[in-house]
């Protein structure tokens, strides 16, 4: 038989084996196939190879015998020689090995240590370097699972260590956001890294050297920057009680939004959600999101206070009141104030525009979780005169989905169990509606709750 008969041949039997390996029954009956697979790994032409990482792939799936055998014969060590021995690996061979390695690596600490052992940092590397969304989601997979549990703090760091792992991170994220890759293994390993083990800024000023050309052309951030804070959002906001968030996180978040803030254009109007593809402005937006998100967040521990307490100290709420007041009137508004007193008036002239849809909305947002039961920055708002302020959100705005809904968690937020704030709007002893000119500007009204004896607030729309 010639040498491509038998490869032929070869790979025929290749392809039943994997096929009967994808049963929990085939694999166990396929046991003494792992070593003689291994021992011919490094010698395989690129289709064989490819063929035989895909079984390795499936015997090692949940199958306890296989995942020991494998490290009895290093096996990690062997399938990262055989991705190094390629000078650019094909993303299908790269993705097998990457998974055959995860299979490994969740049968527990003892194979957790010798897959990191065989591939950090070089076999990391070149994984990291294909830029293929194939790749992308096994590579983060064994990325998080040699990172995760006490086990894998000291595998952590070597990933954030400046010039081992840092890089690979980075690529990590740069083919992420190139590829748009959204799978649930990038979002935990990305929040284990900059948000439970606060490394946020670390990788975040990573993202970003002085000949980073995306930089230079956009100012202060790039898209990077922003894929980066817009998972680690996405994360926050779909698993809150599974995550844990540190004070420090949230300060480096807030001080982002800040230094954001001063980059962005307020005098173009946005005209798409988030991401908008502008890197300054989608990160501004994503901050805020993230701030959101933050202030609602309740830690697990009822030892442990979230750290929402910690961002009020540094001015959040009188910055936020800032930016509000600082932008033109929501739609509703703007359209009642034309009509009475035509498009020259000064709150239609001067005020800044919101960069993406639903920023406005993002800012009650964080606002409204501030003054979930916390008097202290219901006061605060008071004494910053930023009640009619609150009150001018309770509106329906074109660019704006879901503000009126935001604006009035707000302003009930306010008003609990808060007498100065209510009698701010209207005195106690009034049995009677009371309408302001300013509030009915904006269809509301406060009305006394006949059993509390409290003002709530009512739209009148909906009377």
């Amino acid at each position: 038989m010639s040498r491509s008969g038998e490869i032929g041949a070869d790979e025929e039997i290749l392809a039943a084996l994997i096929e009967v390996s994808k049963t929990p029954e085939g694999r166990r009956g396929l046991s003494d196939v792992l070593a003689d697979t291994l021992f011919l790994l490094p010698a395989s032409p690129s289709r064989p190879l490819l063929l035989r990482l895909r079984l390795l792939r499936n015997l090692l799936a949940g199958d306890e015998l296989n995942q020991y055998a494998f490290i009895e014969h290093s096996g990690p060590a062997v399938v990262a020689a055989a991705v190094l021995s390629f000078p650019s690996p094909a993303p299908d061979v790269a993705r097998a090995a990457l998974q055959a390695l995860g299979n490994a690596a969740l049968a527990g600490e003892f194979h957790r240590d010798a897959v990191w052992e065989a591939i950090f940092p070089e076999a990391l590397r070149k994984f990291a370097g294909v830029r293929d969304a194939g790749v992308l989601d096994p590579l983060c997979m064994v990325l998080d699972t040699c990172c995760g549990e006490e086990g894998g703090r000291w595998r952590l760091n070597d990933l954030c260590h400046e010039d081992l792992g840092l890089p690979i991170l980075v690529q990590v994220v740069n083919t992420a956001s190139q590829v748009e890759h959204k799978e649930e293994w990038l979002e935990w390993l990305l929040f284990k890294v900059c948000v439970e083990e606060q490394k946020f800024e670390i990788l975040f000023n990573a993202l970003c050297s002085s000949n980073d050309v995306e930089c230079t052309d956009s100012g202060e951030y790039n898209a990077k920057h922003a894929f980066l804070l817009g998972t680690l959002s996405r994360c926050l906001n779909n698993h809150p009680k599974e995550v844990t968030v540190s004070d420090s996180f949230a300060h480096h978040v807030f001080n982002v939004h800040k230094h954001a803030a001063e980059t962005v254009d307020f005098t173009h109007r946005g005209t798409s959600r988030l991401p908008t593809g502008r890197p300054a402005i989608d990160v501004l937006g994503y901050t805020l999101q993230l701030l959101r998100d933050i202030c609602a967040w309740e830690s697990p521990s009822s030892e442990t206070q979230g750290p929402v307490g910690s961002l009020l100290q540094t001015g959040l709420v009188k910055r936020l009141l800032k930016y509000l007041g600082e932008l033109e009137p929501p739609s509703t508004i703007r359209k009642s104030m034309a009509r009475g007193q035509g498009d020259n008036h000064p709150a239609l002239e001067n005020g800044n525009v919101c960069p993406y849809i639903g920023y406005r909305t993002d800012l009650v947002a964080v606002i409204a979780n501030c003054l979930h039961g916390r008097k202290k920055v219901q006061d605060e708002i008071r004494k910053l005169g930023g009640i009619l302020l609150l009150l001018q959100q309770c509106v329906i705005d074109e660019d704006n989905p879901y503000l009126r809904e935001w604006g009035l968690l707000a302003v009930k937020n306010l008003l609990e169990e808060n007498e100065e704030n209510q009698k701010e709007i209207s005195e106690l002893e009034m049995q009677e509606p009371v309408i302001t000119p300013e509030i009915a500007n904006i269809g509301l009204k406060v009305e006394i709750d006949k059993e509390t004896g409290r003002p709530k607030l009512v739209n009148t729309s909906d009377a």
